[in-house]
């Protein structure tokens, strides 16, 4: 299958990182080279982009969309080792970098990958194909308790232990091995009139269970500080998250960053020192324009929040 996938909010993300024609840039979820493609058009030769992705498949498609870019670094990694990446290139700081986070158009569409609740093929669900966790182990393994702990946290699904409990129910009997069998489980266990028009009942559960095999929302908000670290001053980070739990870590994470005094508001002066290390620039989250969500209507839920390095 070929590697498509729509950048999304692509020229919002990359003209709010103020491209120096002869800085250094990453983009930490390479994906297609969407994003990677539009910071390149902006660099000299002597500018440089390093390209991040744990999804070997991804860095493929990437090097063949970018190949007449010779300024390029890849990396078959997760973007939470971003420090390591730089230290492994003799490189100390960057002058920007995207992340657009969540799963793919490619991974999404792509049966093989067993993210797709309305596609059928083996429970998987892994961005790196070489992780030991996948979709089957949390499905077949993972406790009652446990598994309704993350359609609720992780997927905010109210019928959470409704399903998790047909689950151990399930696969006493024969374990659930296709993303359609616990697709159809899922749906049986959710009235229909609570799901939302144009919706997929099993959309919430399958999100829960991506995040957990991933890791997705356990490494944000360190990533997020390691990747603000290695800016240098003035050096923007942008970041486009698709669901409520994503945006409020990177809301919060650039808060953090951007506060100042910490001291009680009783103190009559300040006590602490605590100067902002940031500042937000995107004030409010910048949504897709109605033509873009036409186009592309994956686009809808994503938000982008930009923060600058003082």
């Amino acid at each position: 299958m070929e590697f498509k996938h729509i950048s999304v909010l692509l020229n919002e993300s990359v003209d709010a990182l103020n491209i120096k024609e002869n800085g250094i840039y990453a983009d930490g979820t390479l994906g297609g080279g969407g994003h990677s493609e539009k910071i390149l058009e902006r660099l000299s030769g002597s500018g440089l982009l390093i390209g991040i992705d744990q999804d070997a498949e991804a860095i493929c498609a990437a090097k063949k969309r970018l190949e007449k870019f010779t300024n390029v670094i890849y990396e078959n990694t997760n973007f939470k080792n971003i420090k390591d990446i730089l230290i492994r290139n003799s490189i100390e700081n960057i002058d920007g970098a995207v992340l657009d986070l969540g799963v793919s158009s490619y991974q999404l569409d792509n049966a093989d990958r067993g993210f797709s609740y309305i596609a059928d093929s083996r429970l998987d669900m892994r961005m790196d194909l070489s992780s030991e966790l996948d979709a089957y182990k949390v499905v077949n393994t993972y406790s009652e308790e446990n598994l309704a702990k993350i359609f609720f946290e992780y997927g905010e699904e109210k019928f959470s232990r409704r399903i998790a409990s047909q689950i151990v129910k399930t696969r006493g009997e024969k374990p659930i091995e296709t993303t359609l069998e616990l697709s159809e489980l899922v749906k049986k266990c959710i009235p229909q009139k609570t799901v939302k028009k144009g919706s997929h009942p099993a959309k919430r559960v399958f999100q829960a269970i991506r995040i957990e095999v991933n890791g997705e929302l356990a490494i944000l908000e360190g990533a997020l500080n390691d990747f603000f670290d290695v800016l240098k001053p003035g050096g923007h980070l942008a970041v486009i998250s698709f669901h409520s739990l994503e945006d409020r870590i990177v809301k919060n994470t650039f808060a953090s960053l951007a506060k100042g005094c910490v001291c009680p508001k009783d103190f009559p002066v300040c006590v602490c020192g605590k100067k902002p290390r940031g500042k937000i620039i995107t004030r409010k989250a910048v949504v897709p324009e109605d033509a873009e969500i036409e186009a592309n209507k994956r686009s809808k839920s994503s938000k982008l929040r930009v923060i600058e390095k003082l």
